[in-house]
């Protein structure tokens, strides 16, 4: 077994790990990169193998930053199954036309305003693109063997993380019959979130692959509801607006948990919550079908949900922008990187009575990093928009399981792998992580590098 890895490797997005046994091959997720230029420029670069050679996709979880790049890889010839959770399917078929239509849109944008280098700026894929690759998709239980391409087999666990998250455990015999394993971890979710069950206890495998977001840190262990408590009370104090940059899978939903909590508790003004992303309401409207992927009970995620009004179309969009009143704004993306949290930057980061709200870990290059690093200004379409609201960054509202909860994960498992690689971490979270693993628990452990390829004996 050779594992070449395309993506997520010294970085925090892109996800793509190359699987290639015997002539056939297998891609664990397929996402696109995000943050930085050089790094979204490594979308429109050819692959190192053709699309049309690998035989299947697994694909870990629905965040497009594993799952994005699935659109171009099926424009550019691959047919095979893309393997998934019914969780990630449902998922996957908001995401992907949501991704591909922000990015038609805002190629029409930088044509129409002129502010693009290329002319014309094209997207990178379409919705017809996106469409073509939700019929590839092949939803499994979790736990269910599922034969990829006769060679290799894949079985999925629960990571908590979002809804469907799982990491996929590949099985395959050696030409001698000898079995072997390999687990990807795909993203790790957190042992106590509010909405999130934990992961699965990592089970016995030869070969393992570790993500290290959070591979050099740990969460603030500060009172979350107090301190967003807070935070939306000074703000309603001032009539200002809470915006709140939130992916619109997972993060989102909760945010919607804790906002409704607080109310309930009487512990933050009863002033309006707006869930601004179409994407984000369809996946609440999800969320609200699966009551068994989450820990929320059926009736409490209807309450959850029901609590927000909805900002369905463009112009209640833009009428937010213009409604003075004390209110909380969830909108897509978390990471300010595109969609409509854009367009409401432009009018609240400005005004000082206004708080921006960010969620978790902001990938560097992007403008929610560049925001909550403390810059004055920021660009957006084109022009710099200065900084003037409150701005917070709460890291203990992250999906991601921290250095000490993954290390903590880690040690579930029975016995220790023959090998395990580091992935999708900035280059010192990832070896900061290794050093842990190998000092802590002895282990055999090295970093996964950008194409790079090490074969498994």
């Amino acid at each position: 077994m050779k594992i070449t890895f395309l993506g997520g490797a010294g970085t925090v997005t892109g996800s793509k790990t190359l699987l290639a046994l015997d002539g056939q091959s297998v891609l664990v997720d397929c996402g696109l990169f995000q943050g930085l230029k050089e790094l979204r420029l490594k979308n429109w670069a050819p692959l190192p193998i053709s699309p049309k050679d690998v035989d299947a996709v697994v694909l870990t979880h629905a965040h497009i930053d594993h799952s994005g790049y699935l659109p171009l890889f099926v424009k550019n010839g691959f047919k095979g199954p893309i393997v998934s959770t019914q969780g990630t399917a449902e998922l996957c078929k908001i995401l992907l036309p949501d991704s591909a239509m922000l990015q038609e849109k805002d190629a029409e944008f930088a044509n129409r305003h002129a502010f693009s280098k290329h002319h014309p700026a094209l997207p990178l894929y379409t919705r017809r693109d996106a469409e073509k690759a939700l019929r590839l998709f092949h939803p499994i239980a979790y736990d269910t063997l599922y034969d990829l391409n006769g060679r290799l087999k894949v079985r999925f666990l629960s990571a908590g993380h979002i809804l469907g998250a799982a990491m996929a455990k590949i099985s395959w015999k050696k030409l001698d019959g000898t079995p072997r394993s390999l687990i990807c971890s795909g993203d790790l979710g957190r042992p106590n979130d509010l909405v999130m069950t934990p992961p699965q206890p990592l089970p016995e495998c030869d070969y393992l692959i570790v993500e290290s977001t959070y591979g050099n840190r740990l969460h603030d262990n500060q009172d979350m509801e107090k301190t967003v408590a807070d935070i939306i009370t000074r703000t309603a104090k001032r009539g200002g607006t809470v915006l709140i940059p939130a992916f619109a899978v997972g993060r989102a939903q909760l945010i919607l948990t804790l906002v409704h909590r607080l109310k309930k508790r009487g512990s933050i003004p009863d002033i309006p919550v707006f869930l601004d992303s179409p994407m984000a309401i369809s996946a609440s409207e999800i969320f609200r079908h699966h009551p068994t992927l989450h820990r929320l009970s059926a009736t409490e995620a209807e309450d959850i949900c029901s609590q927000a009004r909805y900002a369905r179309t463009p112009e209640q969009s833009i009428a937010l922008d213009h409604d003075r009143m004390a209110k909380i704004v969830i909108s897509a993306s978390g990471m300010a990187t595109g969609g409509r949290v854009l367009h409401h930057l432009k009018h609240m980061a400005p005004d000082r009575r206004n708080t921006l709200l960010f969620t978790g870990f902001q990938a560097p290059g992007t403008r929610g990093d560049t925001i909550t690093q403390g810059a004055t200004s920021v660009k957006i379409h084109g022009r710099q928009i200065p900084i003037q609201a409150e701005v917070h960054n709460l890291q203990m509202l992250s999906a991601h399981a921290d250095q000490e909860e993954i290390m903590d994960w880690l040690k579930t498992s029975p016995a220790a792998p023959k090998m395990t690689y580091v992935n999708h971490g900035n280059p010192e979270a990832s070896e900061t992580l290794r050093a842990r693993i190998q000092k802590d628990l002895g282990w055999a452990c090295a970093v996964g590098e950008s194409g790079r390829s090490v074969t498994l004996p």
